[in-house]
């Protein structure tokens, strides 16, 4: 009687979870770590500001950094330190509002022109056209200059011209996907349009919307923190990195921690949401 036995090779090993891939990525957890920080002084700054960020001490002018004033004092005596912290509050809503609102309508515009094409296609191109003519600096400074100062205004402006590098960037995708079995599959079992959009393509199509918003995060930082120091965005006495930046651009040498600190504070958190954005990057390209 001959035994029949079944030669069981070495265990194929198993392919690492994206997570696990993440865990091995320096740059991804270097740029989550710094992000997660500031997330946590941007909700929390009350406990790790020692001061009170507007408390105006005349007998404490443009203090260089002490133990009691780690980055110093400004022109008022207020301590630096604590108003770097309590910007970040408003930086990192900056990351966020100026940018969702761009996020929605250009993945809603560009999935619904890029599934019909047509004319809906042609009107998109001249409108994109005609707004990529233009710096995008420049646009919302002047949209900023007619609606007035202040960060909703910047919010409104950056939304009305940002949405178009969505929408484009959309557009290709889905129409890249439309190409694909499964889309052609729900036409011919009869889905509707919307279910075809919304459920079964862009789903599919954000990977790289996704990793362009952790961009856009950084740059929507300084643009803000730009249009801070023109003094068209956040306004005094509410502490943010560009209004502390033009607080002391006069006094550079003789006080330069005024606008060294909130320098930094504006490269470190551009730097993190970068890193966590060529991390995505390799993390959600397709796996053969």
């Amino acid at each position: 009687m001959t035994d029949l036995t079944l030669a069981s090779g070495p265990k194929a090993a198993q392919r690492p979870s994206r997570f696990q891939m993440a865990l091995k990525k320096p740059g991804f957890m270097a740029g989550a770590a710094i992000i997660g920080a500031s997330t946590i002084l941007a909700l929390f700054p009350q406990v790790f500001a020692p001061h009170d960020p507007n408390f105006i001490d005349y007998l404490a002018v443009r203090q260089p950094p002490s133990w009691q004033h780690p980055f110093g004092t400004d022109l008022l005596g207020r301590d630096t330190f604590s108003r770097v912290i309590w910007a970040y509050s408003v930086n990192m809503q900056m990351a966020v509002l100026a940018t969702v609102f761009a996020l929605t309508i250009g993945v809603i515009v560009g999935a619904l022109v890029g599934y019909y094409r047509g004319i809906a296609d042609m009107i998109f191109g001249r409108v994109v056209d005609a707004i990529i003519t233009f710096p995008f600096l420049v646009l919302v400074i002047a949209v900023v200059a007619v609606l007035g100062p202040g960060l909703i205004n910047m919010y409104i402006a950056i939304t009305l011209v940002g949405w178009v590098y969505y929408a484009r960037l959309m557009r290709a995708e889905v129409i890249s996907q439309m190409s694909n079995d499964y889309a052609s599959a729900g036409i011919v079992m009869g889905y509707s349009d919307l279910r075809i959009i919304f459920r079964h393509l862009l789903p599919n199509a954000m990977t790289p919307i996704v990793v362009y918003w952790m961009t856009d995060m950084a740059l929507a930082i300084l643009l803000g923190s730009s249009l801070g120091y023109l003094g068209l965005g956040a306004q005094p006495p509410q502490a943010e990195w560009g209004v502390l930046i033009a607080e002391g651009r006069n006094f550079i040498t003789t006080a330069w921690w005024l606008s060294l600190m909130p320098g930094i504070a504006i490269v470190l958190t551009g730097l993190g949401f970068s890193l966590i954005g060529d991390g995505l990057a390799d993390l959600l390209r397709p796996r053969g």
